[in-house]
């Protein structure tokens, strides 16, 4: 088939050195270079620098409205327009192309239309997830549903190492769906749009910890937010601790469980207790949070006996984290 690839950062290049194998790529569209590092020098998003290593062409629009660009897009003479984590494109693109625009996206639509599925899913203490290749159309992760594959989630997966299954799941799952459309066996399916549910963008502050929740609900915050924003909790001092790597506990290590005239079942949300194997213990709403990986800001990362030895006396007798969002 004759594609138009659009895509950005590294989670797409997969997708377009498997299809450029495959398939004849007429044109590569990514976002404009954009500044970075300390020197803020301009710096290709990893899909542009694949695409000219690939000997393909390149455009980088900075609006996808004008007729310039529709008018580039339509003298490809297309067959299909191909979108892995790019940015919405305006429905007026669609028939430009004979078979429309498909999208890989990083969930089990309908479930986590957005930004940020893979990492919402997991915040969300979802079991398993997946892929969809879609019909793009004029609402958001709203077309119809071309092929889904679904994969498990490990108990202490974060979104990192779920990028990287997810993203070859779905490398497989569009060539597959690429074959459909040559040989006319594709049939798109409609979402059920009431079971759909927000994958908003990611913010920092979405990383705040609410010591309140369960223990396994922070902890699959923690996981889902790794490696970004990074979970963290304030302390009443007003010193934020990024939090890195968690496991939800029933007691800390070496304690007894809680009775009534036991000393645990008076702590509270927020408070912090140590284990006899040295690492800190957060009580949750329910449970325990153990911190295995930490930092405070502005300091190196380290493992939880480092962390305690690392504390003053009166920081280890008095540490407590404030328990809501605000």
């Amino acid at each position: 088939m004759k594609l138009v690839f659009m895509g950005t950062p590294d989670f797409a290049v997969p997708f377009l050195e498997s299809l450029h194998a495959r398939h004849q790529i007429s044109l590569v569209v990514t976002q404009p270079d954009k500044p970075k590092g300390r020197g803020m020098k301009l710096a290709a998003p990893p899909v542009k620098e694949k695409a000219l290593g690939l000997g393909l062409p390149v455009a980088q629009p900075a609006s996808l409205k004008t007729p310039e660009f529709h008018d580039l897009i339509k003298a490809q003479g297309a067959d299909l327009l191909v979108v892995v984590a790019y940015r919405i494109l305006p429905a007026t693109l669609f028939p430009l192309a004979r078979h429309g625009a498909v999208n890989v996206h990083g969930s089990l639509l309908p479930k986590y239309r957005g930004a940020a599925p893979i990492q919402w899913s997991i915040a969300q203490g979802e079991k398993e997830t997946g892929v969809t290749v879609f019909q793009l159309d004029a609402e958001i992760d709203h077309g119809g549903i071309l092929a889904r594959a679904v994969t498990p989630i490990g108990p202490e997966e974060t979104s990192a190492d779920l990028f990287g299954r997810l993203r070859e799941l779905g490398r497989d799952t569009l060539l597959k769906v690429l074959e459909d459309l040559e040989a006319g066996r594709a049939r798109p399916i409609t979402q059920d749009h009431g079971a759909s549910s927000p994958a908003p963008k990611l913010k920092k502050e979405d990383g705040r910890l609410d010591w309140s929740q369960s223990a396994q609900a922070l902890h699959d915050r923690v996981r889902a937010f790794n490696p970004y924003p990074i979970c963290y909790g304030v302390t009443e001092a007003g010193k934020i601790l990024r939090i890195h790597r968690t496991r939800p506990e029933t007691a800390p290590a070496g304690a007894a469980p809680a009775e009534p005239s036991g000393v645990y079942d008076r702590v509270e949300p927020g408070m912090v207790r140590f284990g006899n194997d040295r690492h800190p213990y957060v009580k949750a709403g329910e449970g325990w949070l153990k911190l295995i990986e930490m930092q405070w800001e502005g300091k190196p990362r380290v493992a939880g006996p480092d962390f305690v030895n690392g504390l003053q006396p009166a920081e280890r007798d008095g540490l407590r984290f404030t328990i809501g969002l605000t």
